[in-house]
């Protein structure tokens, strides 16, 4: 028996949840433990589980393999080498050269050689531990420097030029050279890499933690020799993904579809923590260079710099990030003579691959450090330096891009004002004065971040809307879920498009039978573009019942409104329910698909001009810390951050995105250190090697804080992408860290202190200071 809809009361709240703070749609799961990711579906009876032989080598070749102690070894119900494989054994995301198994060469410690398929994970475990690998050893190359000495890369050298910096150099009044390691971070997922593969009758149904199911559907189909459509790729959730989920998860998910079709049984393929660390991408490390020249009164003039990503032994999506971390090397300063230069690095380590930010932060933290050394050689307060040099509407960026938005002035001013900035600058220098080993440090840090793939063609996005005879609605899209709230922010676009309560509106889980040739969901754009795709979805069917409802209710369409859970047409009050009933029983279509292309951007690879960039979110943060210098230790103490999302869909989410990455931004500039021996091999390879921030290093005084001015350009009801631009924020912290050592020598120059900034950093930044 259908549920009866009570009369229209018209002093009753509106029903829109646009802009409303309500919770992530699984939040409740969550906490319960009820929510259900790939590893906690059922096991089937003929379950089987994967395990890989890995390399020991940085870089050899492979003379042979003796297996037949693995194919005996308990549980072993099949094991796979490269020429196993029926179709292509190359499972790049966009450049050949990433390999399922490892043929007669490899490229890193820990490349898989061949799988196994057991009874268990740990019969399979043991079993890979049986093989003898025979190798002939080749010299390794392992440090970005050695790379760029040996002009060793893997794709083409790009620049972007902007007036002529040369000549401005020359006639610069100041000059500043320098160069920074920036360090890579581990993702450190809640979730580890996980799929789960099941046979069916034409092919696989493949269940994976990805953030690209169409990339894993293609992948496996071109793996087993199959088309598109004898393989479906779902994804529910995932329990984070940061960019590791985007190109990584695809090797499991083949290697499970592999044994599945072989076996004709349901494979798991589940990496523990370790092996995950081992034989996935990291953040990329960079090594960059630059010679800036400035005024007296700190105002820029010119920029050479270079970009170097250390991408590892192959592509994966080398070629963006980089492209990303050049094209963000300005950050929120206009450069009126710039040239940057990116250099993709090819290393004997595991390939690195996207992180939230792609290559900005590694861009943005060097520009960041030549702007505070700018102020100590001018004597300014650093905050000057930067406002000075901040981009006006009509600047153009270095890749030709003209900033159109007056965003960065206004917030900047903001927050100094909101933060108390001047009385906190000059409390700091006070309690420096006194001398002695603790110090405070103090630093505001603005962020401009381009919203859009840097690959045009990913700027597109699907959406598959239905409402029932009940008047509930469900809603698939290509984007997803991770734990980012996209689903209920999606939901949130549908129920206000339909003019329903969020209660209506089902968000279904990511298929690739449901919304074909998804892009991943990156870049920041996964509300944007699915948002976009799902009310383009919605009005196609609106159109239809506002038509139906002015025909049968013999009024004109312009009195037909949906809103409130109810349908207005003329003097007629319908609710919802009861119009879609009857909109059903007269043959009106009730389901749509939608599709949005994001508009005005292209981009010139070659000559590194364009408009990549759809728009910017931009943002600002005030850190200060306490460093002891005796030893390196420190706190940060305080955290203010304003930060622009346009006209937030979501405030709650949002503010949630914004300390997420801040805190995840922290940690990668803090304490999470990757490291590598000279073999090669990562000697960080767990959370006992590998320190990611914890509840104790959140600051007490954490304020975040929205900036309210809609998004001037035409997103999903003028919001503003989230979820990387926050990363960007606590380069603040960093900075604060480099302020408080250069109190040590007068703040006459800042230390070196090259990210991450681990105790033991910091403290040679403060003997470095000390030494003056």
């Amino acid at each position: 028996m259908r549920k009866l809809t009570p009369a229209y009361n018209p002093n009753a709240p509106a029903v829109d949840p646009v802009g409303k703070s309500l919770p992530q749609d699984s939040a409740a799961r969550h906490v319960a433990g009820s929510a259900v990711y790939v590893d906690d579906m059922p096991a089937y009876p003929d379950q089987l589980h994967v395990a890989v032989g890995v390399s020991s080598h940085a870089h050899a070749r492979v003379l042979g393999m003796a297996l037949d102690a693995v194919r005996a070894a308990p549980g072993v119900v099949d094991v796979v080498v490269q020429a196993d494989i029926p179709g292509s054994a190359d499972i790049s995301p966009v450049f050949d050269g990433d390999l399922l198994l490892a043929g007669d060469t490899v490229h890193y410690v820990g490349q898989p050689l061949f799988a196994v398929a057991a009874t268990s994970l740990e019969a399979a475990q043991r079993a890979v531990q049986l093989a003898q690998v025979d190798y002939e050893p080749l010299v390794p190359r392992l440090e970005v420097t050695e790379s760029l000495a040996a002009e060793d890369f893997l794709l083409p050298t790009r620049r972007s030029r902007l007036g002529d910096p040369e000549a401005a150099l020359a006639a610069a009044a100041m000059t500043l050279s320098g160069e920074m390691a920036v360090g890579g971070q581990e993702h450190f997922y809640l979730e580890g890499q996980v799929a789960l593969a099941v046979p069916d009758e034409v092919g696989v149904q493949i269940y994976s933690s990805s953030q690209h199911p169409a990339e894993v559907q293609k992948l496996a189909a071109e793996v087993l020799d199959l088309p598109l459509h004898a393989v479906t790729v779902q994804v529910r959730r995932m329990g984070g993904g940061f960019g590791g989920k985007e190109s990584q998860p695809a090797a499991l998910a083949c290697l499970a579809a592999l044994f599945a079709r072989r076996t004709g049984r349901s494979v798991r393929y589940r990496m523990p923590r370790w092996a995950d660390m081992v034989q996935t991408g990291k953040r990329h490390p960079f090594w960059n260079r630059y010679t800036v020249g400035f005024d007296e009164s700190g105002v820029i003039q010119a920029l050479v710099m270079d970009v170097a990503g250390n991408c590892g032994c192959t592509a994966d999506l080398s070629d963006g990030i980089v492209d990303r971390a050049a094209n963000h090397a300005d950050n929120a300063y206009f450069l009126k003579n710039a040239a940057v230069t990116g250099y993709r690095c090819r290393t004997n380590m595991v390939s690195h691959t996207a992180f939230r930010g792609f290559g900005a932060p590694q861009g943005i933290v060097t520009t960041e450090a030549f702007m505070d050394d700018i102020a100590r050689r001018v004597g300014m307060d650093p905050l000057d330096v930067r406002k000075a040099n901040l981009y006006r509407p009509g600047d153009s960026t270095p890749y030709g891009q003209e900033i159109e938005e007056s965003v960065l002035v206004d917030l900047v001013a903001e927050l100094e004002h909101s933060c108390d900035y001047r009385a906190r600058r000059a409390a700091v220098a006070a309690f420096n004065a006194q001398g002695g080993t603790l110090r405070r440090g103090l630093s505001l840090v603005p962020v401009k971040f381009g919203i859009s793939f840097t690959t045009t063609h990913l700027n597109q996005a699907g959406a598959l809307v239905h409402i029932y005879t009940d008047g509930s609605v469900h809603v698939s899209h290509g984007g997803t879920e991770m734990g980012q709230g996209l689903y209920i922010k999606v939901a949130q676009v549908v129920a206000r498009a339909l003019g329903v309560s969020i209660e209506r509106v089902m968000p279904g889980a990511t298929c690739t039978d449901k919304v074909p040739n998804a892009s991943p969901t990156a870049a920041s754009a996964g509300t944007d573009m699915n948002g976009m795709a799902a009310l383009d979805a919605c009005n196609r069917i609106r159109k239809r019942l506002v038509s139906f409802a002015a025909q049968h209710f013999g009024c004109d369409e312009g009195a037909v409104e949906l809103r409130d859970d109810h349908v207005f047409a003329g003097e007629q009050v319908v609710p919802f329910p009861d119009f879609i009933s009857l909109a059903y029983l007269n043959r009106v279509s009730l389901s749509s698909t939608g599709f949005y292309r994001t508009p005005k951007i292209h981009f010139n690879r070659e000559t590194g001009q364009g408009r990549p960039f759809f728009y910017f979110a931009n943002g600002a943060a005030c850190s200060e810390v306490v460093v002891d210098t005796s030893t390196g230790e420190y706190r940060v103490t305080r955290v203010d951050v304003l930060h622009d999302v346009g006209a937030s869909l979501n405030p709650a989410i949002d503010i949630g995105q914004i300390e997420g990455g801040f805190v995840q931004g922290m940690g990668w500039l803090t304490t999470e250190e990757l490291s590598w021996n000279d073999d090669g091999v990562i000697t960080s390879n767990s959370p006992a090697n590998y320190k990611i921030p914890t509840a104790a290093d959140v600051p007490e005084h954490f304020d975040v804080r929205l900036f309210q001015r809609p998004n001037a350009e035409d997103t999903v009801y003028h919001s503003k992408a989230v979820g990387e631009p926050p990363l960007m924020l606590p380069i603040s912290v960093w900075c604060a860290l480099r302020d408080a050592c250069a109190s040590l020598c007068d703040y006459r120059f800042n230390p070196r202190m090259d990210p991450p900034a681990t105790p033991e950093r910091v403290y040679w930044a403060a003997r470095e200071a000390l030494r003056g």
